[in-house]
């Protein structure tokens, strides 16, 4: 039989990761299945054990349990550890394991996908909740000039930057007026919603990437604002979802697939 995956999350309907797996799945040879697992809100645990019990071999988690995912799993990497948040969990000899790919893969798409270098970069990451964590630690590790955490509720930003040693600036959004960056990413829920965190003028640098972790057909709220500010580049988070994929595969099946082309298909599938 095939080695069993899926995606658990609470709505999982939508969700591109069964295609973009079983690409990856036929790129490299793997013999493998790959599907969606809706759990109940209140019945996490419960439902990763049951695809546990039946020979499932790994989960990615999504919306709203990479908190539950980060508590569940036995042992963690550094990254989920920093995060405190689990998005792929691995099951192999009676053990559970969990990682966090979801900055790697922000990363891996702004650098490789976007060759937009962080590095000495003035960055603003938008939101403090588990999105916002999970990028964090990787964003950090790129060195940038300046790093800015801005969200709604002040002590909630700063709780989640004293828990990386306070090595980003903390503060409200109305603490940005007069100040301007490079690179600006939405971990907020706001496009879902349709949305915006309300931002005041000039905070798009001349050339700046505006990045919105939320994705879609058409462009997010915060897209179509980032334009009308000024932004130069736009980007969803259509490339993040692809790269944390192929690092979740990697974690899995110890090859890492070619993400560029599969990432190529799905905007042309999207787009059409």
């Amino acid at each position: 039989m095939p080695d069993q995956y899926a995606v658990i999350g609470n709505p999982v309907a939508h969700s591109q990761s069964p295609l973009i797996h079983a690409e990856f799945a036929r790129q490299t040879g793997q013999d493998l299945v790959y599907g969606r697992l809706l759990a109940p809100r209140d019945a996490f645990a419960a439902t990763a054990n049951a695809f546990r019990a039946g020979g499932g071999r790994g989960l990615n988690v999504t919306l709203p349990f990479k908190g539950e995912a980060f508590r569940y799993a036995a042992f963690l990497s550094e990254r989920a550890s920093a995060a405190q948040a689990v998005n792929t969990l691995k099951f192999e000899r009676g053990v559970i394991f969990g990682d966090n790919t979801d900055g790697v893969g922000l990363v891996g798409d702004l650098t490789r996908n976007l060759a937009f270098a962080v590095n000495g970069q003035r960055v603003l990451l938008l939101g403090a909740g588990g999105a916002a964590r999970g990028v964090v630690g990787p964003l950090l590790e790129q060195q940038p000039a300046q790093f800015v955490l801005a969200n709604r509720t002040l002590d909630k930003a700063q709780h989640l930057a004293l828990s990386f040693g306070g090595a980003l600036e903390a503060g409200t959004y109305a603490a940005l007026a007069g100040r301007q960056f490079d690179l600006v990413i939405n971990a907020t829920s706001a496009s879902l919603a349709g949305e915006l965190p309300p931002l005041p003028p000039g905070v798009f640098a001349r050339g700046a990437l505006a990045y919105d972790m939320m994705y879609g057909k058409g462009e997010t709220p915060f897209l179509a604002f980032a334009r009308g500010a000024g932004a130069a580049l736009l980007a969803d988070g259509l490339g993040m979802l692809v790269e944390q994929a192929a690092e979740s595969f990697l974690v899995w099946r110890g090859v890492r697939p070619d993400s560029a082309s599969v990432l190529q298909q799905l905007r042309q599938t999207r787009d059409a």
